[in-house]
């Protein structure tokens, strides 16, 4: 019986212990207790850990132990602290509260199996990737820095000097600030480290180095306990004046928000700095929770105030307690087994087989993972990367004895003066008031934005590259020495420095030898690689050049022409044939003698001066037709038709007139091309050889964008070569034509009379001075060049330069061509269109009249004597005697229907005649008519 009892005792015990929750439950804790952050964090996690306890929907019937460690900022003690926390068998550690041994023992917790949630660690390095149980209850600094490029970018600066602390944490926050600020096109000019546990003389030596930069943007990313020494320092080396810039990352405000308001002294290093801290929405848990720490500290005489860290600590507390519960809930036991890797060497006292491995590690840390409530720092939730779901931060202006909230930055909306809240409820970035700051007061009590840059205060003078060619004085000249460089883009150059609102010396350079030109793209090359500082000279803004280096605004135009020979055009006894083709001239002939007949049969009936013997009248049409070339013809119209179509000819004559005398001064006067390249197409399609400016970027143009052959290209230095290649031409070893920018082909033409630019600019760029990428002087140099442009004063420099006495002042255009049919037959076809159409009236009337003609004759009736005698009397009483012809028609007999014989006879009977003898038949037929009827009645009274 008793065996039984005591297996039924036995039974019972191992069910309970299956299915009942532990009584407690132990948590480790790690920090530094005399710190900023661990000061606030201390706190906070006790009064963290009695609200979880007196909390029954929590961890029902369990209580946290809660188990800290001091680290004192050392990462060795820290990994003796996490050991000894390892063999206590605690569950979950909270903190470090430094990202270095956050490093260090998250080797430490990933071999045991034990969730490291850390409220501190900001360095982006601490991946989940290497340390899988390291999950970071903060915000990473991966977004702190990408706030800080937001702002640079807001104020438009382009470099930034980092001041950080050289250890796992600045230099995390460091790689994370220049990858934000590359993606801002901007960059960090210089990185001022400084090592861990400097002294006073180690900083001021950093920030001596640091101050004799050009960047004027300081980008503190330091711990908050090193960061008031560096405030005092950079104060005695006057770095706190106007005109610089300070963005201080989070470890700033952790102590502003921590110190006593009234410190006046500790004040006056810092104003107008511009501060980030985590930001944490206001709520009334919050405000309770901040009243119960105020209260508790000062119970327990802590000086130190809480700062946003404490939030985070004390939800870090919440976030293990609610892990821990839904473990227990889902039925696991908190149990520890050995490690069998982990076991003590000969003689070691060590005793490292007493850390135990967390069999349920894997799925705490899953469900701390699955961590979804609303704390005190707003919602507490992981994404994929193991990050808070919405990072934000308050922009802080340092002034008078505290701080001033001028906006927000957070990783949904960016920049803005509205909390972070309220414009997650929007679409990002569509807000009005998104993108914006309230105004700062800077350093110096300045209320200008600063520009962020001035020239270095190093001693050493802007290098600047000058190239020295073998031609084209006027553009860049070298003496003997930098200092004797001159010419137009030196005045330009000069004269926008001068123009900056601080002092640049600089030293010129001179690249080459004046025998051969360098290359440009090398010295472009040379500004990339920092051998030079800037580039000053003809250096064309082209693609492949912008791609390595930052140029101004350009200084002047420019673009690539085509550059051929020329030559007067040679007299000749028959050149006053070649205004026209022969095709024009036969076409016109023609239409001369056209019109000439067609104006002859429209007068030929009603004008006297167009009648005559044949001969006389071939004669007339010819002598009217080519007197209208001179409009000297006497031959008047007297028809409608007639001048109607001499209108119309005599305009057509005024053109080809006008075009003959145009064409004919074009041929004896203009030069002609002595290629016959007239424009780029012309010189693709030739295989001719082409001349170019050694070193400039034309060869490149040439072979990439307009596959000419290698082959075909001729480089060539100065202004004699350019006229010795031209002159000779192809044939003889020259070039057909050479291309180069126009500023050079003007300098050129100045020189040589005897060549042009014939086609138009094929590119549009212009000049400008080169600097390394990103460097400020670039703008400003931008903005003097437009200074110098809107006063004049780039014009001026031009002239100075470019005007000179020369030949080219001739602005005709070359190779003037012969005209030909096609410019004219829109007006031939006009003018014959009309002729046609009066001939078409004039026979449609002749036709008429013939007709008429024709019925009078054919009346069939007797002509007797008294008609005769009537007819001649009537002839005799006209101003003119009756022709043969007449007196015949009179005394035959009509025929009938005419022959065509009888119609050109009729068609060259006079217009009067024919209307006379119309008008007279008509009336000797009513008189024949009247005659019949009297001879009727006569016979009938005889009868």
């Amino acid at each position: 019986m008793l065996p039984l009892l005591a297996l039924l005792a036995a039974s019972a015990r191992g069910v309970g212990a299956a299915g009942a929750r532990p009584s407690e439950v132990a948590v480790g804790a790690l920090f530094t207790y005399d710190s900023t952050i661990g000061r606030a964090a201390q706190l906070a996690i006790e009064l963290a850990v009695d609200d979880v306890n007196a909390d029954r929907t929590v961890l029902a019937g369990t209580q946290l132990k809660l188990i800290t460690q001091d680290t004192n900022c050392s990462g060795f003690v820290g990994i003796i602290d996490a050991l000894q926390l390892m063999e206590k068998n605690v569950v979950a550690v909270i903190g470090p509260q430094s990202s270095g041994i956050g490093h260090v023992i998250s080797h430490v917790v990933n071999e045991l199996h034990v969730p490291l949630l850390s409220f501190a660690a900001t360095d982006p390095t601490l991946s989940a990737s290497e340390y899988p149980y390291f999950i970071r209850t903060t915000i990473s600094d991966y977004f702190q820095m990408n706030a800080v490029a937001s702002i640079v970018d807001y104020y438009q600066w382009k470099e930034v000097t980092a001041i950080f602390v050289d250890d796992d944490y600045g230099r995390g926050g460091v790689t994370a600030l220049g990858d934000a600020l590359a993606a801002k096109r901007a960059r960090i000019s210089y990185k001022a480290a400084i090592p861990p546990n400097s002294n006073t003389d180690m900083i001021n030596g950093v920030l001596f180095k640091a101050n004799m930069m050009e960047s004027r943007v300081m980008v503190v990313h330091v711990n908050p306990d090193t960061g008031m020494r560096i405030f005092s320092i950079a104060n005695k080396l006057q770095m706190m004046a106007s005109g610089y810039v300070w963005i201080v990352t989070d470890g700033l405000a952790a102590v502003l928000d921590s110190s006593a308001s009234g410190d006046l002294k500790f004040a006056s290093h810092i104003q107008g700095l511009i501060v980030l801290r985590q930001h944490t929405p206001e709520s009334e848990a919050k405000n309770k929770f901040i009243s119960k720490w105020n209260n508790v500290a000062r119970n327990r005489s802590i000086t130190s105030g809480l700062n946003s860290y404490g939030f985070y600590a004390y939800d870090s507390v919440w976030a293990v307690a609610r892990g821990i519960d839904q473990f227990l809930s889902s039925g696991q036991q908190i149990n520890f087994s050995t490690d069998p890797k982990l076991h003590d060497s000969n003689g070691s006292t060590l005793q490292l087989s007493t850390l135990k491995v967390f069999d349920g590690g894997e799925q705490m840390l899953q469900q701390l993972l699955r961590t979804n409530f609303t704390g005190l720092t707003g919602p507490v939730q992981f994404n994929s990367d193991r990050n808070l779901v919405r990072p934000a931060y308050d922009v802080l202006n340092v002034g008078g004895s505290g701080s001033q909230l001028i906006g927000y930055w957070s990783n949904y909306s960016g920049l803005s003066v509205t909390a972070p809240e309220i414009l997650y409820q929007k679409p990002p970035n569509t807000s009005s008031i998104a993108q914006r700051l309230h105004n700062v007061v800077w350093p110096g009590d300045s209320t200008t934005t600063p520009k962020g840059w001035v020239f270095p205060n190093n001693g050493q003078p802007l290098r600047v590259g000058v190239p020295i060619k073998a031609s084209f004085k006027e553009l860049v000249s070298g003496g003997r020495g930098p200092d004797n460089v001159t010419g137009y883009c030196i005045d330009i150059f000069n004269a926008a420095i001068k123009l900056l609102p601080y002092p640049v010396p600089c030293q010129f350079i001179t690249i080459g030898d004046g025998r051969k030109n360098p290359n440009y793209d090398d010295i472009i090359k040379m500004v990339a690689a920092n051998s030079l500082d800037a580039a000053v000279g003809d250096f064309a803004i082209v693609r492949n050049r912008t791609k390595i280096a930052e140029f101004t605004q350009p200084y002047i135009e420019s673009g690539l022409v085509i550059v051929a020979p020329v030559k007067q055009a040679t007299s000749s006894a028959w050149a006053f044939l070649q205004p026209f083709t022969l095709e024009m001239w036969c076409v016109t002939g023609a239409l001369f003698i056209f019109v000439g007949i067609v104006v002859w049969i429209l007068e030929h009936r009603t004008n006297e001066e167009f009648r005559g013997s044949p001969r006389r009248q071939v004669i007339t049409i010819f002598w009217f037709t080519f007197s209208t070339m001179f409009f000297s013809h006497r031959q008047n119209t007297v028809s409608a038709l007639g001048r109607f179509v001499l209108i119309i000819w005599l305009f057509v004559v005024l053109i080809i007139n006008s075009s003959y005398t145009a064409s004919l001064t074009s041929i004896l006067t203009v030069q002609q091309l002595a290629t016959g390249i007239t424009g780029i197409d012309d010189l693709i399609a030739s295989a001719l050889p082409i001349g170019y400016q050694a070193g400039k970027f034309t060869r490149n143009y040439l072979i990439e964008e307009l596959n000419i052959p290698e082959s075909r290209l001729v480089p060539l230095n100065t202004i004699q070569e350019y006229a010795d290649a031209l002159k000779r031409g192809p044939k003889d070893g020259g070039v057909a034509a050479i291309v180069d920018e126009m500023p050079y082909v003007e300098i050129f033409l100045s020189y040589h009379c005897n060549f042009r630019v014939v086609g138009q600019e094929f590119t549009k760029e212009g000049w400008g001075f080169a600097f390394q990428r990103d460097s400020p002087l670039a703008a400003d140099l931008s903005t003097a060049i437009l200074q110098l442009s809107e006063s004049g004063q780039l014009q001026r420099i031009h002239d100075e330069w470019f005007t000179r006495p020369s030949c080219s002042s001739d602005d005709s255009e070359v190779g003037a061509t012969r005209l030909g049919l096609g410019s004219f037959w829109g007006l031939f076809l006009v003018c014959a269109l009309i002729c046609l159409f009066a001939l078409v009236v004039f026979f449609i009337r002749v036709c008429w009249q013939y007709s008429q003609y024709s019925n009078s004759e054919a009346t069939g009736e007797p002509i007797t004597a008294a008609a005769v005698v009537a007819a001649a009397a009537a002839e005799a009483a006209s101003d003119s005697e009756p022709s043969a012809a007449d007196a015949d028609a009179i005394q035959r007999k009509p025929s009938g229907r005419g022959s065509f014989k009888d119609l050109l006879q009729f068609v060259d009977k006079k217009e009067e005649e024919i209307r006379r003898t119309i008008k007279r038949k008509s009336s000797d037929k009513d008189n024949q008519a009247v005659g019949s009827s009297s001879g009727g009645l006569s016979v009938s009274s005889a009868y």
